[in-house]
Protein backbone atom coordinates (compact mmCIF):
# COMPACT_ATOMS: atom_id res chain seq x y z
CA UNK A 1 0.00 0.00 0.00
CA UNK A 2 2.96 2.62 1.04
CA UNK A 3 4.46 1.85 -2.59
CA UNK A 4 0.95 2.49 -4.34
CA UNK A 5 0.46 5.61 -1.96
CA UNK A 6 4.42 6.95 -2.79
CA UNK A 7 3.45 6.32 -6.19
CA UNK A 8 0.96 9.35 -6.42
CA UNK A 9 0.61 12.97 -5.41
CA UNK A 10 -2.30 12.64 -2.89
CA UNK A 11 -3.40 15.63 -1.01
CA UNK A 12 -5.52 13.66 1.63
CA UNK A 13 -5.53 9.87 2.08
CA UNK A 14 -8.04 8.25 4.13
CA UNK A 15 -8.18 5.33 6.38
CA UNK A 16 -11.54 3.29 7.10
CA UNK A 17 -12.31 -0.25 8.73
CA UNK A 18 -15.39 -1.71 6.71
CA UNK A 19 -15.29 -5.33 8.43
CA UNK A 20 -13.93 -7.40 11.28
CA UNK A 21 -13.01 -10.78 12.12
CA UNK A 22 -16.10 -13.00 12.85
CA UNK A 23 -15.25 -16.63 14.05
CA UNK A 24 -12.20 -16.72 11.80
CA UNK A 25 -14.00 -14.68 8.84
CA UNK A 26 -13.50 -11.51 7.31
CA UNK A 27 -16.64 -9.70 7.31
CA UNK A 28 -17.96 -6.77 6.13
CA UNK A 29 -20.21 -4.74 8.93
CA UNK A 30 -23.71 -4.79 7.50
CA UNK A 31 -27.27 -5.80 8.61
CA UNK A 32 -26.26 -9.49 8.20
CA UNK A 33 -23.39 -9.51 10.50
CA UNK A 34 -25.67 -7.34 13.58
CA UNK A 35 -28.30 -10.40 13.10
CA UNK A 36 -25.78 -13.15 13.84
CA UNK A 37 -23.89 -10.91 16.39
CA UNK A 38 -24.74 -8.98 19.90
CA UNK A 39 -24.82 -5.22 18.22
CA UNK A 40 -23.26 -4.18 21.65
CA UNK A 41 -20.43 -6.47 21.52
CA UNK A 42 -19.64 -5.87 17.54
CA UNK A 43 -19.37 -2.48 17.96
CA UNK A 44 -16.76 -3.06 20.86
CA UNK A 45 -14.75 -5.28 18.60
CA UNK A 46 -14.74 -3.01 15.38
CA UNK A 47 -13.65 -0.21 17.80
CA UNK A 48 -10.66 -2.19 19.20
CA UNK A 49 -9.89 -3.06 15.80
CA UNK A 50 -10.27 -0.04 14.73
CA UNK A 51 -7.98 1.59 17.05
CA UNK A 52 -5.10 -1.62 16.07
CA UNK A 53 -5.59 0.16 12.06
CA UNK A 54 -5.08 3.42 13.24
CA UNK A 55 -1.77 2.47 15.69
CA UNK A 56 -0.68 0.23 13.30
CA UNK A 57 -0.45 1.98 10.12
CA UNK A 58 0.85 5.55 8.56
CA UNK A 59 -0.45 5.29 5.27
CA UNK A 60 -3.71 8.08 5.66
CA UNK A 61 -4.17 10.94 7.30
CA UNK A 62 -7.59 11.28 7.77
CA UNK A 63 -9.98 8.52 10.05
CA UNK A 64 -12.76 8.30 7.99
CA UNK A 65 -16.20 7.11 9.60
CA UNK A 66 -14.97 6.36 12.46
CA UNK A 67 -18.59 4.96 13.36
CA UNK A 68 -19.48 2.93 10.16
CA UNK A 69 -21.71 0.39 11.79
CA UNK A 70 -23.66 3.04 13.18
CA UNK A 71 -25.33 3.14 9.37
CA UNK A 72 -26.49 -0.33 10.42
CA UNK A 73 -27.74 -0.71 14.26
CA UNK A 74 -30.49 -2.70 14.66
CA UNK A 75 -32.67 -0.19 16.52
CA UNK A 76 -35.78 -2.13 15.74
CA UNK A 77 -34.12 -5.05 18.00
CA UNK A 78 -31.85 -3.75 20.50
CA UNK A 79 -33.03 0.47 20.85
CA UNK A 80 -31.72 3.50 19.26
CA UNK A 81 -27.79 3.58 19.13
CA UNK A 82 -26.36 5.46 21.76
CA UNK A 83 -22.64 6.77 21.70
CA UNK A 84 -22.39 7.12 25.46
CA UNK A 85 -22.27 3.10 25.76
CA UNK A 86 -19.19 3.04 23.64
CA UNK A 87 -17.57 6.10 25.38
CA UNK A 88 -14.36 4.23 26.36
CA UNK A 89 -13.71 3.18 23.27
CA UNK A 90 -14.22 6.12 21.18
CA UNK A 91 -11.97 7.65 22.99
CA UNK A 92 -9.49 5.24 22.83
CA UNK A 93 -9.42 5.00 19.40
CA UNK A 94 -8.94 8.74 19.65
CA UNK A 95 -6.47 8.81 21.61
CA UNK A 96 -4.30 6.65 19.31
CA UNK A 97 -5.47 8.77 16.46
CA UNK A 98 -4.47 12.64 18.01
CA UNK A 99 -1.16 11.02 19.28
CA UNK A 100 -0.48 10.34 15.70
CA UNK A 101 -1.34 13.83 14.54
CA UNK A 102 -3.81 12.67 11.88
CA UNK A 103 -7.41 14.42 11.73
CA UNK A 104 -11.05 12.96 12.43
CA UNK A 105 -13.59 12.96 9.12
CA UNK A 106 -17.05 14.25 9.73
CA UNK A 107 -18.59 11.97 7.00
CA UNK A 108 -22.20 13.44 6.24
CA UNK A 109 -23.69 9.96 5.14
CA UNK A 110 -26.34 9.28 7.69
CA UNK A 111 -25.96 8.99 10.49
CA UNK A 112 -23.61 11.79 11.10
CA UNK A 113 -21.25 12.07 13.77
CA UNK A 114 -22.24 13.75 17.30
CA UNK A 115 -21.45 16.67 18.62
CA UNK A 116 -20.20 14.15 21.81
CA UNK A 117 -17.55 12.06 19.75
CA UNK A 118 -16.31 15.09 18.77
CA UNK A 119 -16.05 16.71 21.69
CA UNK A 120 -14.52 13.40 22.99
CA UNK A 121 -12.12 13.71 20.23
CA UNK A 122 -11.00 17.00 21.48
CA UNK A 123 -10.47 15.90 24.42
CA UNK A 124 -8.64 13.21 23.83
CA UNK A 125 -6.03 15.87 21.88
CA UNK A 126 -7.60 15.85 18.38
CA UNK A 127 -7.13 19.03 17.04
CA UNK A 128 -8.28 18.99 13.72
CA UNK A 129 -11.53 17.40 11.69
CA UNK A 130 -12.09 17.22 8.23
CA UNK A 131 -15.36 16.46 6.21
CA UNK A 132 -16.54 13.83 3.98
CA UNK A 133 -19.88 13.12 1.96
CA UNK A 134 -19.45 9.34 1.49
CA UNK A 135 -20.91 10.06 -2.00
CA UNK A 136 -20.45 7.85 -4.26
CA UNK A 137 -22.07 9.49 -6.80
CA UNK A 138 -21.26 12.69 -8.34
CA UNK A 139 -24.25 14.47 -7.63
CA UNK A 140 -24.51 13.69 -3.67
CA UNK A 141 -20.69 15.21 -3.08
CA UNK A 142 -20.75 17.75 -0.14
CA UNK A 143 -24.77 16.74 0.77
CA UNK A 144 -25.38 17.88 4.60
CA UNK A 145 -22.20 19.41 4.80
CA UNK A 146 -24.24 22.26 6.41
CA UNK A 147 -25.23 20.16 9.01
CA UNK A 148 -21.58 18.94 9.40
CA UNK A 149 -20.24 22.31 9.87
CA UNK A 150 -22.61 22.64 12.76
CA UNK A 151 -21.89 19.89 14.52
CA UNK A 152 -18.26 20.99 13.87
CA UNK A 153 -18.98 24.22 15.81
CA UNK A 154 -20.88 23.38 18.59
CA UNK A 155 -18.04 20.73 19.47
CA UNK A 156 -15.63 23.60 19.13
CA UNK A 157 -14.01 22.96 16.15
CA UNK A 158 -13.91 26.21 13.71
CA UNK A 159 -12.85 26.63 9.62
CA UNK A 160 -9.51 26.62 8.33
CA UNK A 161 -7.08 28.67 6.69
CA UNK A 162 -9.53 28.30 3.10
CA UNK A 163 -12.52 26.26 2.58
CA UNK A 164 -10.14 22.86 1.79
CA UNK A 165 -8.25 23.12 5.00
CA UNK A 166 -8.89 20.72 8.26
CA UNK A 167 -11.36 22.76 10.82
CA UNK A 168 -9.38 23.50 14.13
CA UNK A 169 -9.59 23.79 17.72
Amino acid sequence: MGALLSAGDFERVLGSLHGIDVCGTLRAIGKTVFAETDPHELIRRYLAELDVLVGGSSVFNVLAHCDYPRRYWPAERVGDYDDSDFEEEYRTVFRTLASSGRALEINTRSPMASVSQLRWWWEEGGDAVSFGSDAHEPSRVGDRFDVAVDVAEAAGFRAGRDRFDFWRR
